[in-house]
């Protein structure tokens, strides 16, 4: 499947779809570094694909990139709340939720 979408975008077919599917195919690799470059070229081709807004937050979670995941989930959100992909929205809230949870507690501000 990588090899023939990276065919496909060596022939000069580059579109969110592709850029989508190829992120899922380096996931499904163990290339989560590489799926992220993808997923943010399907986000500047269609910034109203919501899927990939949540993979994208999904990828940068698994490259340690907390603060990026989150930026990425909330456009998400937005996105898809616009496109009334309230499921989209959903799922993408829990996930900034956990997040946040997940997070160690930060101290207030002049605490010592």
């Amino acid at each position: 499947m990588r090899e023939r979408l990276l065919k496909r975008l060596a022939d000069g077919h580059d579109d969110s779809m592709l850029r989508f599917g190829l992120g899922n195919a380096l996931v499904r690799d163990g290339d989560v570094e590489g799926a992220v470059i993808h997923f943010e070229r399907a986000t500047e081709h269609d910034p109203t694909y919501s899927a990939a807004w949540k993979q994208l937050g999904v990828a940068l979670l698994a490259v340690d990139r907390p603060d990026a995941a989150e930026v990425a989930w909330n456009r998400g959100i937005d996105v898809a709340e616009r496109r009334g992909d309230i499921q989209a929205a959903r799922e993408m809230a829990v996930f900034v939720k956990r997040l946040k949870r997940q997070r160690p507690a930060q101290s207030e501000p002049g605490a010592s």
